[in-house]
């Protein structure tokens, strides 16, 4: 068993910036990371960069481009926090506290570089690598604090809650609470129990769900699954935006392609030889990433056009250095043969950002009592129905800082009495070893299924099928975790299935076109 003031579920930007700030706080705080890999999640791959400000813009301006992206369905007060504070967090907190070194010109001054949608060059960078950079600095920090016990090969199962698994009749008469979560050692293989007066769930995305995307592999809706099984209200579960630009290619699995490629004057052109987007969007390649990603699904839709191709001589004849400005994407693309100051790119879109999730406030507080999330398994509002690139991290290292504070106020009145009637995990000990074929191909089928169906383009047919099949498919993966014994991989399947459900219910439910969340019929 263990015990801390405060859970924080997942290490990617949010849920480190929540246990620093707590920790400096004085809270004692305990983080998890699924993976043996301390800086792998979603954070580490974002290579855009982060929303700064420069000093031409302005942060009404910020929002209004915001709202664009989001098809003015975002929450309008929790926008407005994130342009007023957001900026500048980035500079107290990333660049002067934690120390990231953010991409400067020849005299010094912070670099900035353009994205769709974005009516100025406001978003800082390093390099085509910022996520990478970020995650590093805030790992190594984590890893020196004494009031933060980091851990890694942990695997969340469920969360604790006074409803589900307390052993106290008369507890029904109070407030459904949270208290922490049974968690799976990866390497011991045994589940602990971890209480906490405080828990935050920082899991990050669905990306895994989908046949092609640009997450990494512990993208797998955990902390969704998680949230909905305990009763937690989730909101805006359709939209899940499509990234336009994912290197295609069968040794690549699907590399994302930087956005600030396009920002910078790249330009899509099909197999044909033809500029399309001007068809599209009068934004062109600068329209919103859900337009991009349509108009590339339907030029790729045609016979024989598996991919468009990313024609990158505009920027070479700007005098930019790709080898320079884009190091990542040079050197991957070199090791697959392809020479980017010489060659077009052919990309595909793949699926990216969950803009949905967990309902919360401004201070990423659940409607499950004590139960937080922040970042990309959070709803915040910001994100409406599509988000503008750059946002996400901002949005992560904004409400982890917003639950931490709120943390650190509200802690000191939890009762932790109710711990005393919780049991331990009731671990059924199975001589059934799990297949990993089967797990494969249970992934395979919700991937199929989830891409297809519930993708780029959507029908009432497709979402239909897609609920019955993936309905059918759940009750089979329940028995088979219920028999088998116990493994990161099991878990993360049933958690996978649940979360893909999640969404196809919320997309049939809502027939509205309306930002990535697009109905053909």
């Amino acid at each position: 068993m263990y015990e801390s003031d405060v859970l924080v579920i997942g290490s990617g930007i949010a849920g480190c910036c929540c246990a620093l700030k707590l920790a400096e706080l004085g809270v004692k705080v305990t983080l998890i990371n699924k993976m043996d890999n301390e800086t792998e999640s979603n954070t580490k791959y974002a290579q855009g960069g982060i929303v700064g400000k420069s000093d031409s813009d302005s942060s009404e301006l910020l929002m209004k481009d915001i709202l664009t992206a989001a098809d003015r369905l975002g929450n309008y007060e929790a926008i407005e926090m994130l342009v007023k504070e957001g900026p500048k967090l980035v500079l107290d907190f990333l660049i002067n506290y934690i120390g990231v070194e953010f991409t400067k010109d020849e005299s010094g001054n912070l670099q900035y570089t353009s994205e769709a949608v974005h009516s100025k060059r406001r978003v800082l960078f390093v390099m085509d690598h910022t996520g990478s950079e970020i995650i590093k600095k805030l790992i190594n920090r984590v890893k020196e604090h004494p009031n933060i016990k980091f851990l890694t090969n942990h695997t969340s199962i469920d969360l604790i809650t006074t409803g589900h698994h307390s052993n106290d009749p008369l507890v029904v008469y109070k407030d459904n609470r949270c208290l922490g979560a049974y968690v799976f050692d990866n390497v011991e293989k045994k589940v602990n129990t971890f209480f906490a007066k405080k828990t935050v769930l920082a899991t990050g995305g669905v990306g895994n769900l989908f046949l092609h995307t640009s997450n990494p592999s512990c993208a797998t809706g955990d902390g969704l699954a998680m949230a909905y099984r305990a009763g937690t209200e989730i909101i805006n579960a359709e939209y899940v935006q499509f990234h336009p630009t994912t290197l295609f290619h069968r040794d690549a699995n699907r590399f994302l392609i930087t956005e600030s490629l396009r920002g910078e004057g790249a330009k899509l052109k099909n197999l044909k030889g033809e500029y399309f987007m001007e068809k599209y969007d009068p934004m062109k390649e600068l329209a919103s990433r859900d337009i991009v990603s349509r108009a590339i699904y339907e030029e790729i839709s045609q016979p024989d056009r598996s991919y468009v191709l990313l024609d990158l001589s505009p920027i070479i004849r700007k005098g930019i250095d790709l080898k320079h400005r884009f190091p990542t994407i040079y050197n991957k693309c070199m090791e697959l043969g392809i020479d980017i100051t010489k060659n077009h790119l052919p990309v595909v879109p793949a699926a990216h950002y969950f803009c949905g999730g967990i309902k919360v406030d401004l201070h990423g507080c659940s409607s499950l009592l004590n139960l937080y999330a922040i970042g990309e398994v959070s709803c915040t509002g910001v994100h409406g129905a599509n988000r503008l690139a750059s946002v996400s991290l901002l949005e992560g290292l904004v409400w982890g800082i917003k639950a931490a504070e709120n943390i650190y106020q509200t802690i000191s009145s939890e009762d932790v009495s109710y711990y005393n009637n919780i049991g331990s995990w009731k671990d059924v000990k199975s001589s059934l070893e799990v297949d990993p074929v089967l797990i494969f191909q249970d992934w395979l089928t919700i991937r199929a299924t989830m891409w297809n169906y519930t993708g780029i383009v959507r029908t009432n047919r497709r979402l239909t099928r897609a609920n019955a099949d993936l309905n059918y498919l759940s009750h089979r993966i329940e028995n088979f975790y219920r028999e088998s014994s116990l493994t990161k991989e099991l878990i993360e399947l049933r958690n996978g299935i649940l979360s893909a459900i999640i969404i196809v219910k919320a997309a049939l439910r809502n027939n509205k076109s309306l930002g990535c969340h697009f109905r053909k019929d």
